[in-house]
């Protein structure tokens, strides 16, 4: 049996929900600004249930009121563009974790103990350490 763990979740965290992952997903991609309908077909791309435009207005509206996306009116219909990248959206998330801990290191111990990504991060702490950007 495979369980799913949230270490966002469990720190009392929230994240993104489902449809709201997929559009900011679809609007981090382009790199730009997108058009609501643009955000609705691709997300509808890999859904079995597409999503209707209201739905997809409110939707957007949650990271938009999150401050994870800005809008811009574009005639009658808004564009998105991310605020932050996918990596510095994790970085916050991390440090709402620590927030809550009482020792940061064995909460970073714990976190690539489970990711079984010890030599990635030392590799990356070595190119950070050269001056490089990991």
């Amino acid at each position: 049996m495979l369980l799913r763990f949230s270490w966002t979740e469990a720190a009392g965290v929230r994240g993104f929900g489902e449809l709201e992952q997929a559009i900011t997903d679809v609007v981090r991609a382009t790199g730009e600004s997108v058009a609501v309908r643009q955000e609705l077909e691709q997300t509808n791309g890999e859904r079995p249930q597409p999503l209707v435009d209201n739905t997809g207005h409110t939707v957007t509206e949650v990271p938009h009121r999150k401050g994870r996306l800005t809008r811009a009116k574009d005639g009658r219909a808004f564009r998105h563009e991310a605020t932050r990248s996918r990596e510095e959206y994790a970085a916050s998330l991390i440090d709402q974790v620590w927030a809550r801990g009482t020792d940061r290191t064995a909460t970073l111990v714990k976190l690539f103990d489970a990711m079984g990504n010890v030599a990635e991060l030392r590799a990356a702490l070595a190119v950070r350490a050269e001056g490089g950007r990991a």
